[in-house]
C-alpha cells in the first residue's frame, strides 16, 4: 500500500491527514511527490491530485470548483478530509491500542466529531487562510511548519536525494507530533466518558457537600459541576503522590469562581505553618489561589475539608480551632 501526498513544503492538514491513515496502514509507504504517475497508481492520494473522490482514497482540496465543508460552514482542507472518512476507525483504534477500550462505532464517530470541533477544523481554517489556530506563532499549524527545512538546511542540502530523504524524516517528525496529539485527544476522551461512571457511584459525605474520589487522576469536574449541585469540595486520594487532595467545585465552565473557596487563613501556607493554622499535623500546602489543598493522609484531608465546610456554615473566614473543626456539622 502507498499513501502519496505532495512534495516541498508540507502543512498540518497533509501532515495530520496522512498520519491519521498511517495509523490504520501501519505499513504503508509514504511518497511525497508531485510526479503524475505515481499518484494515479498511489491507494491514497492526499493534498495533491486535483480529486476529491473517497472511494478512490483521493483526498485533495485544490482543485478549481471544490466547495467541500462541514454542516458549519467550515471548509474541508485534506486533514477534515481524510478525518471525515477515517476518523472514527482512527479513533477506535487509538481507544483499543492506547486504553485498551473497545469502542462501538457509533461512540467513536461521536468522538471523532468532537475531535474534529476541537482541534481538525482549525488545522483546516489555517490551510485555506481562514483563521489562525492559536494567537503567535504556537498554533499547532504553526508548530507543524517548523518542522519544514529553513532556508539553511535549503542552502545545506541543495537539490536531489539527500535534500528528499531529509525533507521527508522532517515529514514524519510532523507526523509523529500529531500522532501524539491524536492519541492524547482519543485518551482524554476515552477516560473521561469511563470515568463518568466511576464519578457518579463515589461516596457522598456531610450531608452530600463533600465528595471522596479514590483516585484524584480522575476526570470529575465536569460531572459534578453538572449533575451534583450539593457538592462544595472533592476529597480524592493521588496516587502518583501518595497523598490526599481537597479542591474547590468550580461554579461555571468560563471561570475561575469556585461554589466556595477554601478558607482564607491557609492561602499559601506549606507544612508547619499550615499544620498551625488548621492544627492537621500532616497538611502539606494550600494554594495561594485557594482552590486546592493537600494532606498526607485520608484523615488530615478529611479534617481539612471538615474545616472549610465548617467556614462556610458560618459565613467567615478566621483562624480555626482544629477542635472546633471536626465537631459534626448539622444538616
Amino acid at each position: 500500500m502507498v499513501i502519496v501526498t505532495h512534495n516541498g513544503k508540507f502543512h498540518a492538514d497533509d501532515a495530520w491527514a496522512v498520519a491519521a491513515l498511517h495509523i490504520l496502514f501501519p505499513e504503508a509507504d509514504i511518497v511525497r511527490t508531485r510526479d503524475s504517475a505515481i499518484i494515479d497508481a498511489a491507494d491514497f492520494v492526499v493534498d495533491v491530485g486535483g480529486t476529491w473522490d473517497p472511494a478512490r482514497g483521493r483526498f485533495d482540496h485544490h482543485q478549481k470548483g471544490f466547495e467541500g465543508a462541514r454542516a458549519s460552514g467550515v471548509p474541508y482542507a485534506s486533514a477534515g478530509l481524510v478525518w471525515r472518512e477515517y476518523g472514527a476507525r482512527c479513533v477506535a483504534a487509538l481507544a483499543a491500542a492506547h486504553a485498551g477500550h473497545q469502542m462501538d462505532a457509533d461512540a467513536a464517530q461521536q468522538l471523532a466529531h468532537a475531535i474534529d470541533n476541537d482541534i481538525v477544523q482549525y488545522l483546516d481554517l489555517s490551510d485555506v487562510g481562514a483563521a489562525r489556530n492559536a494567537p503567535g506563532g504556537y498554533g499547532m499549524s504553526a508548530v507543524v511548519s517548523g518542522y519544514n527545512p529553513n532556508w539553511m538546511d535549503e542552502q545545506r542540502l541543495g537539490y536531489g536525494l539527500e535534500a528528499e530523504a531529509y525533507r521527508l524524516a522532517q515529514f514524519r517528525k510532523a507526523m509523529a507530533f500529531l500522532t501524539d496529539v491524536m492519541t492524547n485527544a482519543v485518551k482524554y476522551r476515552v477516560g473521561a466518558m469511563l470515568a463518568l461512571a466511576q464519578v457518579r457511584q463515589s461516596e457522598a459525605m456531610e450531608d452530600g457537600r463533600l465528595l471522596f474520589l479514590k483516585n484524584a487522576a480522575l476526570p470529575w469536574s465536569s460531572v459534578v459541576r453538572k449533575e451534583m449541585p450539593k457538592v462544595l469540595f472533592v476529597l480524592s486520594h493521588s496516587l502518583s503522590e501518595d497523598r490526599y487532595m481537597l479542591h474547590t467545585v468550580p461554579a461555571t465552565t468560563d471561570t475561575f469562581d469556585a461554589r466556595a473557596d477554601l478558607p482564607a487563613p491557609w492561602a499559601g501556607l506549606r507544612d508547619d505553618e499550615l499544620a498551625a493554622v488548621t492544627g492537621v499535623p500532616d497538611a502539606k500546602f494550600c494554594h495561594n489561589g485557594r482552590f486546592i489543598a493537600a494532606a498526607k493522609s485520608y484523615g488530615g484531608a478529611y479534617a481539612m475539608a471538615q474545616q472549610a465546610l465548617h467556614a462556610v456554615d458560618q459565613g467567615l473566614t478566621p483562624l480555626f480551632d482544629a477542635r472546633e473543626a471536626r465537631m459534626p456539622l448539622s444538616s
